[in-house]
């Protein structure tokens, strides 16, 4: 008897839409030969998502058709240039056309319209440009005409019908307001198509974000949560967050703290890929003690890309010159790259989306973050999470040592070291704190955790110098800031 385990399942024919991330949440692409419907509010980038799918394809060799009801071709094209797309060259090459049908006002209010001459015009330029996707822009712009629901209906189905015939790979697009149902006035066309997307633009704690949600698929797996996406130069890319997997390198061979007797308390240095917290309150060295890091890293020809939530680039660079750490050889090497933004001037998902992006660019052995403590003021604690969440997992994955600052409140312990949650994808952690005895503040370290390797149990006492951190030895009495040992 046959097992019914063993029988092949064919996967349906999918249509790469070439846009960042969008294949990995759809598992492939859209559905090839079939109609996807693109809902959205205003802002939402419903129009950007179906132009960048015939440019994408366009340019992959598939010759696509846009038709927008609502702009001229000319400002499709001008709004494509401001992304950076070319679309006239690929319009004179014969890979795009861009139609913009005008419908006639008497015809309209008289109710004589129907979809047949259209569908003629759009037959003619398919064939003549062999085209293998098309996109209709507004179709609810197009069904506003119809005062009987019936007959809008009618029309509509005419329309999927032709592109069914056609085995034209579709994108419609509709608006669909914030109290709409599944498609406002036209619901039934999550019904009719094969593929439902839903963009939503919102706003929580005075920061907007953009969300892309799979509502169906014919056919398919798909994503099933809800994926942030980014609007910028280049086009959109989509993040799929909850998909990722633990991939994470092991950790590698050691490499240099940047200060000889910090590398001795860490049994030879950090294991590189790890993430390491720096935890402290303010004043306790934090920030030194990471540029001290990272100059080591870029002098040994590494690259360090430093994620700053609290100060510019002019004034880290500054600040610094007063411990004798000069970050100025490394950034005019190219080798330290300094990314220095406002924790609330975007959301989350626009600055973990950001942070990719210049990782992918740059290519880092090493990330500093300064600080996560800052990262509350990205919306919520949540959002703070999520962020740093997603980022040391990426890190991890790529084999990039990662070192956490945490600013933590008050001259007291805390808790949870991290202060956010996510202290078990920490490798190691080094507290740093303020000590009194005998009416002096000295400063001391503890290594809390090094995962994989000894190290020492003890408290040390060091101090900021002129030439950086001092570690002392045990039974050094500490002395004043700047003095020999």
């Amino acid at each position: 008897m046959k097992n019914r385990a063993s029988t092949h399942v064919k996967p349906i024919p999918k249509a790469p839409t070439g846009i960042g991330g969008l294949d990995d949440i759809l598992e492939g692409g859209l559905p090839k030969g079939r109609t996807t419907l693109v809902g959205g509010g205003p802002g939402s980038g419903k129009t950007i998502l179906g132009l960048e799918f015939v440019y994408r394809g366009a340019l992959a060799g598939e010759p696509g058709v846009f038709i927008s009801f609502e702009e001229s071709a000319a400002a499709v094209r001008q709004n494509a240039s401001a992304l950076g797309w070319d679309l006239a060259a690929l319009e004179k090459a014969g890979k795009l056309a861009l139609l913009n049908p005008r419908l006639p006002t008497e015809v309209t209010v008289s109710g004589d319209f129907n979809l047949k001459g259209l569908l003629a015009i759009l037959d003619g330029q398919v064939r003549a440009l062999r085209a293998k996707r098309i996109v209709i822009d507004a179709v609810d712009a197009l069904t506003r005409i119809y005062d009987d629901p019936k007959r809008e209906r009618n029309e509509l189905y005419a329309l999927h019908h032709w592109l069914d015939d056609q085995q034209l790979t579709a994108i419609l697009t509709a608006k669909i307001g914030e109290d709409a149902g599944p498609s406002g006035r036209h619901g039934y066309l999550d019904f009719m198509v094969d593929c439902v997307l839903r963009l939503d633009q919102r706003v929580a704690g005075q920061v907007t974000t953009r969300r892309l949600r799979v509502i169906k698929y014919r056919g398919s797996g798909f994503g099933r949560n809800e994926y942030p996406y980014l609007i910028g130069p280049g086009g959109t890319t989509y993040v799929p967050l909850s998909m990722l997997e633990l991939m994470h390198q092991p950790l590698g061979g050691r490499v240099s703290a940047g200060q000889p007797r910090l590398d001795e308390l860490l049994g030879g240095g950090f294991l590189r890929g790890a993430c390491i917290l720096l935890s402290g309150t303010s004043g306790t060295g934090k920030t030194t003690l990471a540029v001290s890091f990272a100059r080591a890293a870029c002098a040994r020809g590494e690259k360090v890309l430093y994620l700053g939530f609290e100060e510019s680039e002019a004034a880290l660079v500054s600040c610094m010159l007063s411990p004798g750490l000069d970050l100025r050889p490394a950034l005019r090497a190219k080798k330290l790259r300094i990314q220095a933004v406002m924790p609330e001037a975007v959301g989350a998902e626009e600055h973990l989306i950001r942070a990719y992006q210049i990782i992918a660019e740059f290519g880092p052995d090493h990330m500093i973050c300064d600080a996560i403590s800052a990262c509350r003021r990205m919306g919520s604690d949540q959002a703070a999470f999520d962020f740093l969440m997603r980022l040391v997992n990426t890190c991890k994955q790529r084999g990039i040592t990662c070192l956490l600052l945490n600013q933590t409140p008050g001259l007291q312990e805390t808790d949870e070291i991290t202060g956010i949650g996510f202290s078990s994808l920490v490798d190691a952690v080094l507290r740093l704190r303020f000590e009194e005895q005998d009416g002096t503040v000295h400063r001391d370290l503890l290594v809390m955790k090094l995962r994989g390797s000894k190290h020492s149990h003890q408290h040390h006492r060091y101090r900021i110098t002129d030439h950086g951190v001092e570690i002392l030895a045990n039974g050094t009495p500490g002395a004043p800031e700047g003095s020999p040992a």
